[in-house]
């Protein structure tokens, strides 16, 4: 692919996503170094990486001042095999509030990488599913209620609330898909890397809700870019772009980030992303002999960091992946992931 072609593509989605006009919310719980949870992203990325194996872990924390504030973790491990089917596992959990509001997700991912094209076979098309189990639970005996104020003794939580909870707890069966294009051509100064996916497509109920078989979970629809701009031998810069939506809520995200190869086994990434309406965030990261150690921060800029103290909405993240390779590894196909 020319160069005038690859440029054309990112200011196309670059376009796409100014286009959009909606809120900036996300019901999802997410993430700011996206790729650094693959399978989170796309299923078709599972096993998509310059290695055989690959363990990752990632932490947000938001609203740090707050009572409770939103915490985050995920974990993923997949690897690739020779037959063109690269499998892995991911797991992510969001602790939100004062009710003790627990939102947790495991699945099991395959991908099919046996689309390949190109005069060297070096270009790649990915096939993801993901199967598994979305489970949400909350404390009601964390909660305070009015009726549990008495005048002149203040709140006692031994008085009767005058509530009932038909349900405090659900795990249902959640499904994704993905689809993603990959240049695996080591040649080439500039390679590209994108795909889209559909999360959530049973659209699992509000198990806590009365209505609940009317407030089934929006599908989550996701779009990414990016490529991997060798500018000389040591300096590699890689742009990228995530378009997302799910139900009236949507999340629009800009970003590069500069890759220095200060040696063979070390190098060190600086950049930022721009989350539309809502943050500014840069980040940092090192690479040493197949670990990767990434730090972020949302800046917030939205209206509600105005109203609020702009210190208490904003987040860090920080991140860990490992890639590693067999020693009897026969693979030559290797994808260079992205580490941001």
């Amino acid at each position: 692919m020319n160069h005038n072609k690859f440029f054309s593509l990112i200011l196309g989605l670059t376009a796409t996503v100014f286009s959009v006009q909606k809120s900036a919310a996300q019901v999802d719980p997410h993430f700011s170094q996206y790729y650094i949870y693959p399978m989170g992203l796309n299923p078709a990325l599972t096993g998509a990486m310059d290695g055989d194996y690959r363990v990752s872990a990632i932490y947000r924390s938001q609203w740090g001042t707050v009572t409770s504030p939103y915490s985050t973790v995920g974990i993923s491990a997949d690897m690739a095999t020779n037959r063109n089917i690269n499998v892995g596992v991911n797991l992510y959990n969001q602790k939100a509030g004062n009710g003790g509001y627990n939102y947790t997700n495991g699945y099991f991912s395959i991908a099919y990488t046996g689309v390949k094209f190109g005069p060297d076979k070096l270009q790649c098309l990915s096939f993801g599913f993901q199967g598994g189990l979305l489970s949400r639970r909350f404390d009601p005996y964390k909660f305070q209620f009015g009726e549990q104020w008495m005048p002149g003794t203040g709140y006692n939580a031994g008085m009767p609330s005058g509530e009932r909870f038909e349900k405090t707890t659900s795990s249902v069966f959640d499904a994704g898909f993905g689809i993603a294009y990959y240049d695996m051509d080591p040649e080439k100064n500039a390679a590209l890397f994108g795909g889209v996916s559909a999360f959530h497509l049973t659209q699992p109920k509000d198990p806590f809700l009365k209505d609940g078989n009317k407030s089934a979970m929006p599908v989550h629809y996701s779009a990414h870019l990016g490529a991997r701009i060798h500018l000389n031998e040591t300096v590699l810069f890689v742009p990228n772009a995530k378009y997302s939506i799910q139900g009236n809520a949507q999340e629009k995200m800009l970003g590069a980030y500069f890759q220095l190869m200060a040696n063979e086994t070390t190098d060190f990434m600086l950049g930022a992303n721009w989350r539309m309406n809502d943050a500014l965030v840069p980040f940092a990261g090192v690479y040493f002999k197949g670990m990767t150690i990434g730090l972020s921060y949302d800046a917030n800029v939205s209206q509600l960091g105005k109203i609020a103290n702009s210190n208490s909405v904003n987040s860090f993240e920080l991140s860990i992946s490992f890639v590693g390779k067999r020693r009897n590894s026969i693979r030559t196909d290797y994808f260079k992931c992205p580490r941001f």
